[in-house]
């Protein structure tokens, strides 16, 4: 693996001991998946940012670094919202750990914007290369954007922040970039509705596996989008997708599709994962809430009372850009955190079973909360937390 003059140093250990660790795991990281060399980053997005999944020994592997990132860094969710950590009954016990997680990212340099969403908040553009570790966030900016990451895992995105470059190999290439396998999807309904495309990405995922699918016969928007791919990336492990005539590399290149496998997913079958049951709270933003997934939650809750706990998640910059928006949600009685999500905080684990509108959390939700989950459209799911039933 070929590493410039600058890049010997820092692995020599000429910029310090943490940077020379970094270095070590990048060019690891390279050799296994036989990377040439290395390619300078735009962004990072770090995952193992919840004290409920790093645990004890994560905390203390990041409170032994002493570098500070070079390229702009933010944080997959946290388990709580760092102002209203009490509101959701997290345990001070459970704060006062996630605090010092936090504060240990914070003193990298890792910006406090804790979201799988950082395609609201960062500029990033078509062809650049990042080094993102979420695996919806993955899927949206290869897929949707056309910028170029791996699913990096924490370790390693941290590794790629403080250097500035990641080793270029999968997805950094475009010659990986190319559909496997094609999927028809006549006879999705173009209702907007983000429920429907999460459906399809559960049950796309487990049928592809990791591989790279082009869909024919659908045209869903940013939002739909966002639920494709996060469900596929949960389902399975998809990291990018295509959808004709929609994603920017699909509009751009010319996929030769002869040979490839297709397969057909009747829409009957897809509806079937939804249904209808008794349950404790209802969920909303996984991944985290759009401005406009915000705007319609609040004009369907407009003049209603939630009767079950219903909470919705989104970045805390774009809560602070829709102030008013989420004012009405919450005359409610519905709550909108930040920081977090439904998949990674431990306030989700004292419910029996949760409605959501998103296939990743369908996915999730049951490994990572103990709660059985049931899939709705958002319509469904707000009616179901202003009646209880």
């Amino acid at each position: 693996m070929y590493l410039d003059p600058d890049e010997e140093k820092i692995l020599d250990g000429e910029s310090g001991t943490t940077k020379q660790k970094m270095m070590e795991i990048l060019v690891a990281l390279g050799k296994v998946f036989g990377a040439a060399g290395m390619v300078a980053i735009k962004s990072a997005q770090v995952s193992g940012a919840s004290y409920k999944t790093i645990g004890e020994y994560g905390l203390e592997w990041l409170n032994s670094l002493d570098a500070r990132v070079v390229v702009p860094a933010v944080l997959n969710p946290i388990g709580m919202d760092r102002d209203r950590w009490r509101e959701m009954e997290i345990r001070p016990e459970f704060a006062r750990k996630q605090e010092e997680v936090v504060r240990a990212y914070e003193r990298l340099g890792v910006s406090m914007e804790c979201t799988c969403t950082p395609y609201y908040i960062t500029e990033t553009q078509y062809g650049d290369h990042l080094a993102w570790s979420e695996s919806s966030a993955v899927a949206y900016a290869n897929s949707v954007i056309g910028a170029r990451t791996n699913r990096e895992g924490g370790p390693s995105a941290l590794a790629a922040a403080i250097v500035g470059k990641t080793p270029e190999y999968g997805l950094h290439l475009s010659e990986e970039r190319r559909p496997a396998v094609v999927i028809d999807a006549e006879g999705v309904p173009d209702d907007h509705e983000i429920a429907t495309y999460g459906a399809l990405g559960f049950h796309a995922g487990s049928v592809v596996g990791n591989r790279i699918p082009i869909f024919s016969g659908i045209r869903p928007d940013r939002d739909q989008l966002k639920a494709l791919g996060a469900a596929m990336a949960a389902s399975g492990a998809v990291a990018l997708f295509h959808v004709e005539g929609v994603t920017p590399e699909a509009k751009r290149l010319s996929f030769d599709l002869s040979g490839l496998e297709r397969i057909h997913l009747d829409y009957g079958e897809i509806r079937e994962t939804f249904s209808d049951g008794a349950v404790d709270a209802v969920a909303l933003g996984c991944p985290h809430c759009s401005p406009f997934e915000l705007t319609g939650i609040a004009a369907l809750l407009k003049g209603k009372k939630v009767k079950i706990p219903l909470f919705i998640f989104a970045a805390r910059n774009v809560i602070q850009r829709s102030r008013e928006v989420v004012s009405e949600i919450e005359k409610s009685g519905a709550r909108v955190y930040s920081d977090t999500c439904m998949v990674v905080s431990p306030a989700m684990e004292r419910f029996d079973a949760v409605m959501v509108n998103s296939g990743k959390a369908y996915s999730y939700l049951p490994n990572m909360c103990g709660a059985l989950a049931r899939l709705g459209t958002t319509e469904e799911c707000i009616a179901v937390a202003t009646s209880g039933i």
